[in-house]
């Protein structure tokens, strides 16, 4: 199984509030794993900037150029409560874009099976028209977007097993019958969106929340249950992961308390799907995981199970 990982050193400039769990460290910390002799077959590839114009696969003019307008020249600008832009954040998080469409330029040209694409800041909170939950574009949509503009691709799956649920993403699909999301988060928890009655007007959303202290039994009773079946039942031609791993026990920021070796499982389980109808192809993108350990070890065994087939 042809893996390949995009990564640059950009995505460390990205700069936050001393504090702000949306931080540099996280990156470093899962550098520090992938140097474990498992990866030293792991094709890695230094992410490239993309074009402005790419966001609007996902997101308008304006919306684009407010964050523009956002990016101050020193110090750090706070977009939202929770949201903050350094000088170099845009090119962070266009370098993210570009990691996600090379991703996907892989997977449909037969380069790579799958790909995961280790860059911060996340996206899948960025709403159509709005910055928040650390969140400036939603890569995980324009990542879609670009596999159906530009490879012909019909159907997406987007899954999101970040602990949060994915309202920009939810958003950004809403009405679209050519893109399924299904997310497992907890709930009640920021921000606050993901119920199971919120399914869109073509019935492509799939929300399975998960109650505070739920565990490994509960997640995957949530994946076997309404998740695999209904990728199952689109038949995607690419699955997309919205690849959080804040739902691992050691996270701060929320009472999920899964282990390693679930997010094993579930990336086995959607490779599994991938093989029926997608020919294999699947695109993970790094969206939250603010314990470094926990961070660490659940990504690195992600990356592994993608690597093994």
């Amino acid at each position: 199984m042809t893996t390949h990982l995009y990564e640059h050193a950009v995505f460390l400039e990205h700069k936050t509030p001393e504090g702000h769990p949306e931080r540099p460290d996280r990156l470093r910390s899962l550098n520090i794993a992938l140097q474990h002799p498992n990866f030293d077959r792991l094709t890695r590839i230094q992410a490239q900037i993309a074009n402005e114009d790419a966001v609007l696969y996902a997101h308008p003019e304006d919306y684009l150029r407010h964050i523009m307008r956002s990016i101050p020249e020193e110090g750090i600008n706070q977009l939202d409560p929770d949201t903050w832009a350094s000088p170099q954040s845009l090119n962070v998080a266009l370098t993210a874009v570009g990691g996600a469409l090379a991703a996907v330029d892989d997977v449909m040209t037969g380069k790579a099976q799958n790909a995961f694409v280790a860059s911060r800041p996340p996206g899948h909170h960025a709403e159509k028209d709005k910055a928040m939950g650390f969140c400036f574009f939603n890569n995980a949509a324009i990542a879609a977007r670009h596999a159906q503009k530009v490879h012909g691709v019909e159907r997406v799956a987007i899954v999101d097993w970040d602990v949060h649920h994915g309202n920009g993403t939810q958003d950004i699909f809403w009405d679209d019958p050519s893109v399924l999301f299904c997310s497992t988060h907890q709930m009640p928890l920021y921000p606050g969106t993901g119920a199971k009655d919120e399914t869109g007007t073509k019935n492509t959303i799939v929300n399975a929340p998960l109650n505070p202290n739920d565990g490994s039994d509960h997640f995957r009773a949530a994946f076997k249950e309404r998740v695999l079946p209904a990728v199952d039942n689109f038949r995607p031609d690419l699955i997309i992961v919205s690849a959080g791993f804040d739902a691992h026990h050691r996270d701060p920021l929320a009472q999920i308390n899964l282990v390693g070796d679930d997010f094993d499982w579930a990336t086995g389980k959607i490779m599994d799907l991938a093989g029926k109808s997608a020919s294999d192809r699947v695109v993970s993108l790094l969206e939250g995981g603010y314990d470094l350990e926990g961070l660490a070890e659940s990504a690195a065994l992600h990356i592994l199970r993608l690597m093994r087939g």
